[in-house]
């Protein structure tokens, strides 16, 4: 089997790290690692496959000699560095949204929309994470009945704002604990812990979020439908780990909640788990570390009648971010591509 060079950008910070655990787990044939970060990460070393690797300068000839990379560094840094990496030859697989809507740009879900991948497209951008794991459910539900509405609501993990994220509830929930006031706040703009922030990213004009456009935007590029609607509102929750979404969707075709179970069963990547009777159902707890897209509480919408509603968990740092990222590599890999 051939072999790859391949290199983690921003590989210090939780999604990097995250990167270098699913090439290693999936055994990605990795000829060469290089782990690229900032100057304040230089000499740190990481992991990979029982070897110490050393945290090397991102510069512009970092991506010389290498087959691809994966990117999780911020938008700021991809747009900086990434073409840089294009014009070496190397394909590069960015975490960020610095090139989700660039035309030039496939925005990919392996599960999706893999044949948007070719040659000549050297830069692929990951999606968000809460879209990730809504496409990949609403997929299966498309080609049987055409979606032509979706109205959602995430309740997002902590870990999906970085490690300052993840300090605010921790530190806060250990101050709360012992009757202390809390910490100065690192991430969020109000306490995390025993609350929830209807508030990701900045607002804009129209009143919703960038995070909450980016579900409705990079929704009808991947599924390469601009007829479907997409409402969104996203919402942080305390939860260290995987997002959850309440998941609206109005189709052309009659969809019962059997016809979904079935088709969302037969779907790759996701697992059903939805018996109410027994209070089975997808919770943050159970998807932590997992690399499936969880669905259940499938029902039949009563004021809508093609409507239907349903439940979807996810581990953000994984099938939102570095899991799906691999998951690129792996199909630039079958396809011949890579």
């Amino acid at each position: 089997m051939k072999k790859y060079k391949v290199a983690v950008v921003g590989a210090t910070g939780v999604v990097g790290n995250e990167m270098i655990k699913m090439l290693e787990n999936r055994n990605f044939p990795v000829e060469s690692i290089k782990l690229l970060a900032s100057q304040r990460s230089v000499g740190k070393k990481l992991k990979f496959k029982g070897q110490d690797i050393p945290v090397e300068l991102l510069t512009h000839d970092s991506g010389k000699g290498l087959d691809l990379a994966l990117f999780s560094a911020g938008g700021g840094t991809s747009k900086e560095f990434a073409p840089s990496f294009a014009k070496a030859g190397c394909f590069v697989v960015d975490n960020s949204s610095a090139w989700r809507m660039d035309d030039n740009c496939p925005l990919v879900v392996p599960e999706v929309n893999p044949n948007d991948l070719s040659k000549d497209k050297k830069i692929i951008a990951n999606p968000n994470c809460s879209t990730i794991q809504m496409v990949v459910a609403l997929k299966p539900l498309h080609d049987y009945a055409k979606i032509k509405r979706v109205i959602v609501s995430t309740y997002q993990a902590v870990s999906g704002a970085g490690s300052k994220g993840i300090h605010d509830l921790e530190n806060q929930t250990k101050a709360l604990g012992k009757g202390e006031p809390i910490p100065p706040l690192e991430k969020f703009p109000y306490q995390i812990a025993f609350n929830l922030l209807p508030h990701i990213d900045v607002f804009e004009e129209n009143g919703y979020t960038k995070e909450e456009m980016k579900m409705t935007n990079e929704t009808m590029k991947i599924m390469g439908d601009k007829s479907i609607k997409v409402s969104a509102t996203c919402v942080r929750v305390p939860v260290l780990r995987a997002h959850s979404e309440s998941v609206w969707i109005e189709t052309e075709k009659e969809l019962t909640p059997e016809k979904a179970r079935e088709l969302l069963s037969a779907a790759k990547g996701v697992e059903v788990i939805d018996n109410p009777a027994e209070n089975k159902y997808p919770m943050p707890l159970f998807a932590q570390n997992q690399q499936k897209t969880f669905v259940g509480r499938i029902r039949k919408d009563i004021s809508c009648d093609k409507g239907l509603t349903f439940w979807v968990v996810s581990d953000n740092l994984l099938k939102g971010a570095a899991l799906n990222a691999v998951e690129i590599a792996e199909m630039l890999v079958s396809k011949g591509i890579l």
